[in-house]
């Protein structure tokens, strides 16, 4: 980290570099160099078509990133210049913005803080008056990182929310986030929010910190399948705390102003130099100048003796302040008002530490903080995700520890709240495991916990009642074999051959059941009837794969699939439930962050359908069928919730009583179903009642 930055008062500027480049150069060989580069580079791109010069811009602000991460920041700089006098003579207010933001990284990199943060203001002030709010956040997030890396994490902070509200706001229109951005940004918009969380959670302010981890799985969602909406409960983006509010007026206050001068400047730079009266030139002069000079009054202001003592303040003061988070209190109604007592769990994993926050009805967020490295957890999962999907193995090792890490930490809260319901939202590569089969010393976790998995909670009803009559239409591929590709490999996929006793024990639990086998289980056919139904069964492969939305697939029996960006084009509003019981994760060894199961997750929610389960690995012995024959058997008998019926069925298969539950005999070589490879891969996404 560096020192705290101590910013001068305002820079004594050269006339010249203010024309020029509206912001400060503190060595006059330098502008004098910029000058002749401005003008020498308007003058060659007059003669040259507008795309070629906007291709030009582009092709400058790449260079100069990439010169500049060479160690070549005076050369960056050099291009960058020339891109801005190209933006400018064009007009291109959104390319300035990006060459400033260009810029500021490169004096960043040259730990020349001041001046990166007045390129950033200049961008900052461009994006506003455009009011494209993506751009504008982005550039919050480069503040936010400067401050960062400065040691300043109240002002990281503060900037960072900045970022989050804008990005949320600009949500509401999802086509302008999946727009290509130029490479001008320190870090991404998920990085941002993670790292958000972060600071919020070493500072322990943690209703804040829970609302940026929630937001944190829509922004990941965004980037894995774009043009994601966001609604009225995630427009609201995170409070500015009371402390922050005279920061805040403070800088909408400049900004506004600045704003104001600068669209007046805009006017008089629509005028070809040649064309200026020489009022239009004093003009310009000064309000270049009062822009400058509204945004060193800020950067004063921040720097003040009162204000620094009041950043001061904010971490010891935030966390004690009883914040009117309006999320917050909506999500504790919405856990109250469930029928089993349930929190909401996060874990977020960092480099050195694994952070959990614990929602209950009653009380303020908790937050444990796991002293443990990222590479070891990611090993320590990789480990018990070998052992799960092999049954000869020892798995109560890992599941011991993962337990430790994840559950111990929060246990005598969980028993305080009386908490039955774990609402769950895992965090990177725990979304390939379950929290089911993590083990206490005695027994598995899901013979103490039903566990609901949702998305998020931003983009999650909770308490949607499920429809009171099963209807089932159940598809499955039984036999044949079809050769698929996956990412860059050739996957044979063969018939399940439990597939037929897995449905027909279904049908015999659900007497209103329609089933759809092998050339019969087509989309054409399948996809028009879901929507009849209460439940929609598909005992067929379906493939979780790291990449982009459409390497991952449902097989239907005749050998079409469906990817899972078109899944969200189904209409399934009157579906409680859609079961599918041989999904993949994982294939070919490759773990990304598990943005796949979260993309599916989202997509089934996107149909309108309540909830969804899938499994993490495939369980082709007699297992799968075990399992949904149990519960089926529960589900049709008993008035319990999905997750409650979910969660008995598993139970079944560990104490070996599934068979008194079910409605179809087993006939298999394995009869003994304990180990987790059997009924723990099953996990619920969506409204779990």
């Amino acid at each position: 980290m560096q020192p705290n930055l101590q910013y001068v008062g305002v820079v004594t500027l050269t006339l010249l570099s203010l024309l020029t480049f509206g912001m400060a150069y503190q060595e006059s060989s330098q502008v004098n160099t910029n000058a002749r580069l401005r003008y020498d580079s308007a003058e060659k791109a007059q003669a040259l078509p507008k795309n070629n010069q906007l291709s030009e811009i582009a092709r400058l602000n790449k260079e100069a990133i990439k010169e500049s991460r060479q160690g070549q920041s005076k050369e960056g700089l050099q291009k960058l210049q020339q891109a801005l006098a190209i933006s400018r003579n064009l007009g291109e207010r959104s390319w300035e913005a990006v060459t400033f933001n260009n810029i500021g990284r490169i004096y960043q990199s040259q730990k020349k803080y001041s001046e990166a943060l007045q390129s950033y203001q200049q961008a900052l002030l461009i994006n506003k008056e455009l009011g494209d709010l993506v751009r504008l956040g982005k550039t919050y997030s480069n503040i936010g990182y400067l401050f960062d890396i400065q040691n300043q994490p109240e002002l990281a902070i503060f900037f960072y929310k900045h970022c989050l509200i804008n990005r949320e706001k600009a949500r509401l229109n999802p086509s302008a986030l999946s727009a290509a951005q130029p490479d001008a940004y320190s870090i991404t918009v998920s990085q941002t929010y993670r790292i958000l969380g972060e600071r919020l959670l070493k500072q322990e302010r943690v209703a804040e910190a829970q609302r940026t981890m929630d937001l944190l799985k829509v922004e990941e969602l965004e980037e894995y399948l774009q043009t994601v909406p966001g609604n009225q409960r995630t427009v609201k983006g995170i409070n500015i705390a009371a402390i922050e509010k005279p920061i805040k007026q403070k800088l909408d206050q400049s900004v506004d102003n600045a704003v104001v001068l600068g669209k007046e400047l805009t006017t008089l730079r629509k005028i070809s130099p040649q064309q200026r009266s020489l009022e239009q030139k004093q003009r310009i002069e000064q309000l270049v100048l009062n822009q400058q000079q509204l945004l060193d009054g800020f950067n004063e202001f921040i720097n003040s003796p009162s204000v620094k003592a009041q950043v001061e303040q904010i971490s010891r003061t935030a966390r004690r302040q009883n914040l009117d988070l309006e999320s917050l209190n909506e999500l504790r109604d919405n856990l109250a008002r469930l029928p089993q007592k349930s929190a909401l769990l996060y874990p977020l994993i960092l480099k050195d530490s694994l952070e959990l926050v614990l929602v209950t009805p009653e009380s303020s967020p908790i937050h444990r903080t796991v002293a443990v490295k990222r590479e070891n957890l990611y090993q320590t999962i990789d480990a018990f995700r070998q052992a799960l999907i092999n049954p000869s193995r020892n798995i109560k090792a890992p599941a011991r520890q993962l337990y430790d890490w994840l559950i111990k930490p929060i246990e005598k809260d969980l028993k305080l709240s009386g908490t039955q319901t774990l609402i769950y939202a895992p965090d990177d590569r725990l979304r390939y495991i379950p929290l089911t089969a993590l083990y206490d010393g005695k027994q598995w976790l899901v013979q103490r916990f039903n566990v609901n998995h949702i998305t998020s909670a931003s983009l999650t009803n909770l308490n949607t009642s499920k429809q009171s009559t099963l209807r089932v239409l159940a598809g499955a591929f039984t036999k044949g074999n079809y050769q698929i590709r996956v990412g860059n490999r050739q996957v044979a996929f063969a018939g399940l051959p439990f597939a037929t006793r897995e449905v027909e024990s279904l049908a015999a639990a659900v007497p209103e059941t329609t089933k759809l086998l092998d050339d019969a289980f087509t989309p054409k056919v399948t996809v028009p009837q879901m929507d009849d139904y209460t439940i929609v069964h598909l005992a067929t492969h379906a493939a979780f794969v790291v990449g982009k939305p459409e390497d991952s697939f449902i097989l239907f029996g005749n050998g079409d699939r469906i990817n899972f960006r078109n899944v969200a084009t189904w209409s399934l509003p009157n579906v409680d439930l859609v079961v599918l019981s041989a999904c993949e994760t994982g294939l070919g060894g490759k773990l990304g962050n598990g943005e796949e199961i979260l993309g599916f997750g989202y997509q089934m929610q996107q149909t309108g359908a309540r909830a969804a389960i899938a499994s993490l690995w495939s369980v082709d012995d007699g297992g799968t069928q075990a399992l949904m024959s149990a519960f089926y058997g529960i589900l049709s008998t008993e008035k319990l919730t999905k997750t409650e019926a979910l969660r008995q069925a598993q139970v079944s298969l560990i104490t070996g009583n599934w068979k008194e539950i079910s409605h179809n005999a087993l006939v298999a070589a394995v009869n003994d179903f304990s180990h987790p490879y059997y009924w723990a891969p099953f996990i619920l996404i969506g409204n779990g009642l």
